[in-house]
Parts: structure tokens; sequence; C-alpha cells
């Protein structure tokens, strides 16, 4: 099932660093294939600060830059389009209750274009080359907003109001549900429980996000607070600031995107290749590497397995790379004792385990001692922060136990590491 409301361009608007107005980048057209591709305009070649898109993917030059062979349109592109909860929210206003068909979908140009303005990263995307006009909400309370979500979780259709109102986050990525909630100095993102929750998701990804920040890795800020009796986890933006002039953006490009590789081909997605990346082409390569150790190792010991290759970034400023805070920590459901991480972790391997680290190491530049020291350390600060954290959170004892030895430190995450 598809919409009647077709599109067979867009055009590509760019917030350029420390901009605070778009000036449109260039031309994304169908191909006679199908696939998407892209074309700089001159009037933006011809600007003195223009900058790539992402250069090894869009270089600043002239012409049809199609995408690579396997990919529907550029990567970078596709980084500010909208993940499975705002393509909900879309299929949901232009095809209302039809949209719980399972096999309901819209095409990339419709998710793009229909899709909110306040998008993360650097890009928007116009029917104009000339006109910026963004797609903006009615301001909307929290509850009106959560409860725009709950309609769209079970499949409701959403009455033009409160519609408008939920559009403003749906160019953000991720499965949960989330809206955008603007402050005068602050930007966030609010992500709400789903209906299929056998646990408090909000409360366990607080729980992650503050326990990493505490273990001394560099996490974007989060808050807890509720809206309609429910827990409602706020994560401060990281890809806005604000300055005298108005709102500037950041560019951001995606692990995926990094490693060239398309949706489908995410499980191939690894650590070690990134980590090569980080070596050649980020700043300050020596404390991003340990920086990104620590966070898989992170990951291992909070039992969050959905590190994928679009749950990692970078700031893109037209030149190099600059990883970003660490965002979506949250502990994974788990019945048994064996997990995998998302990301391949060393060759082959991927398996939640500290032992498959150590072997990592090398790729990251550290010695074995310095890599048992950030594994050490990080235990120790879990063990030393929980009832804390747990307390803040206002976590019941029956989730404490929940997440206690299954998502954290889990048995199977410490086997051999004593020994190793």
């Amino acid at each position: 099932m598809t919409s009647e409301r077709r599109h067979d361009e867009a055009y590509v608007w760019i917030w350029l660093p420390g901009a605070v107005e778009p000036v449109v980048a260039g031309l994304l057209s169908r191909q006679p294939d199908g696939r998407l591709a892209f074309n700089y305009g001159q009037s933006y070649l011809a600007r003195k600060d223009a900058v790539p898109i992402y250069d090894p993917e869009l270089p600043l030059k002239a012409g049809i830059q199609p995408p690579h062979d396997r990919m529907l349109l550029p990567s970078c592109i596709r980084d500010g389009s909208p993940d499975a909860w705002g393509r909900r929210v879309i299929i949901n206003r232009m095809l209302g209750t039809k949209g719980n068909d399972a096999n309901a979908d819209l095409d990339e140009l419709t998710y793009l274009l229909e899709s909110g303005s306040d998008r993360i990263g650097a890009l928007d995307f116009q029917l104009s080359p000339t006109d910026y006009v963004p797609r903006a909400r009615q301001n909307a309370s929290l509850e009106q907003l959560m409860q725009s979500a709950a309609r769209v979780d079970k499949g409701v259709s959403l009455s033009p109001a409160l519609d408008q109102a939920l559009q403003h986050g749906t160019s953000l990525g991720g499965a949960r549900p989330k809206a955008l909630i603007d402050a005068k100095t602050r930007k966030f993102i609010a992500k709400f429980s789903a209906s299929n929750d056998l646990y408090n998701v909000v409360k366990a990804e607080f729980i992650a996000m503050r326990m990493a920040r505490l273990v001394g890795l560099d996490v974007a800020h989060v808050e807890l607070t509720t809206g309609l009796g429910k827990d409602v986890l706020l994560i401060e933006r990281f890809d806005r600031q604000q300055g005298p002039r108005g709102w500037m953006r950041r560019a951001i490009v995606s692990t995926l995107t990094m490693l060239e590789l398309d949706e489908t081909e995410a499980r191939y997605a690894s650590y070690e290749d990134l980590a090569e990346i980080v070596r050649h082409r980020f700043t300050g390569p020596k404390a991003t590497l340990e920086e990104l150790f620590g966070r898989i190792v992170f990951n291992i010991l909070s039992g969050n397995t959905d590190d994928h290759a679009r749950n990692h970034a970078a700031f893109w400023d037209g030149k190099s790379l600059t990883l970003t805070p660490a965002y979506d920590i949250c502990p994974q459901g788990r019945t048994g004792g064996e997990a995998s991480q998302a990301m391949l972790i060393v060759g082959g391997k991927r398996l939640s385990q500290l032992t498959v680290c150590l072997e990592a190491a090398p790729n990251f530049l550290l010695s074995q001692d310095r890599a048992r020291k950030i594994m050490d350390d990080q235990i120790a600060a879990i063990h030393a922060n929980w009832d804390a954290v747990c307390d803040e959170a206002g976590l019941s004892q029956v989730d404490r136990a929940l997440l206690w030895g299954r998502q954290f430190l889990n048995p199977f995450a410490l086997q051999g590491f004593a020994e190793s």
C-alpha cells in the first residue's frame, strides 16, 4: 500500500557551520532506476563557505552523484530521514487506520518531505529551491504529546491538531515513541513508554545514561520527568547550539554512513572498522579511541545490545569528524545468559563479553593493562553508584532486581574475565 502523494524530487537545505538560517545545497531527484541521486546547485558550489554534506560520499563537485550501488539514496541524507517511529506517525497521518496494514509504506522522498523540519543534524528537505518554509508544530503540552504518541502506538488515527503537535518529532530516529520539546535555552527529545513494554524501559535508559556518565563516558544529558502519571525521559540535544543570533545546527553522520553500509548490511558493521576510521579521520583520535572502547565495555556491562551503527555518530564540520556524546544506551530485555552486540567487536566476534573486548584492545591503541583498568573501573563505579542512581530514578525494588545481574553485570558478560 502506498500513498497517492508521490514526489520525484526534493531540495536539500543545509545549515552551514555557525549559521542560524539555511541555504539550499542542491537537489535530490529520482532516477530512471528509482534510486535517489544528489546534485549540488551551482549557487552553492560558488559559495566560499560551502562545505560538502559529507565528503567521502558527496564531495563538493558539480554533476549528479548517485548513491552507492547497494543504496536507495545517499546514506548521509538518509541520516536525516525518520526511522521506525517517525514513519509510523507519517503513515498514520497519510493513510489513517489503513496504516495498520503490515504492508503500509511510503517512499523515501515522502518521508523526507512530510517529516518535521527540526530533524537531527543540519539538513532539511523542501519542495522549493528559493523559499524555506519549516514544517513547524503547534505548541503542545507534554501531556498532549504523550496522548498523541499513545494513539499512534495503538494504531488509532490522530485528529489534525494532535497530528500537528506530534509532527515536530517525526524526523527523529529510533523505534520508540518520542517527541521534541523546546525550552527557552535548551532543546530536548522526550521518550515515552510503549504499549508493549515488559519493564520500565524509560527508567532503565535513564539509569544507564546516568551511570555511563558516572563511569567517565561522554554522554548526552538526561532528565526524568512525568506526564499523565507516566515516566518520560528527556535527552538534551547536542546537535543544537544557541548563539546570540539564534539556534545553530551541527551536522551529524552516523557510523552506518561512515562505514558505507546500507540498512540491510548493518549486521556487517564493525567496531574494528570504525576504529580504523577514527585513527585517520577524527579529531583527537587517541582519546576518541579510548572513549569508544569505554562505550563498548559499558554497553556490555549494562546489557545494551542495541548498539547498532545508527546509535553511534560523529559531528561533521566539513573537514573532519568528532565523536558525538553517547546516546540511546538502554538495557535490553534479556531472558537467558548469552547475548551478542549489534556491531562486530573484533573479527567475526560480537559476543557480549569483556574477554572479547580485551581481544579488540590493540585496535583501539590500548595495552591489555589499560583495557583491563577501564573495565575494572567501570565495574567498580557501577557497584558504587547503583543504589544512588536507582534512588534518583525512583526505581522499585522489583525493577532493581530485574535489572541487576540480568542487564547490569550479567555473569555472561564477566565470564572468563578474571582468569584472562
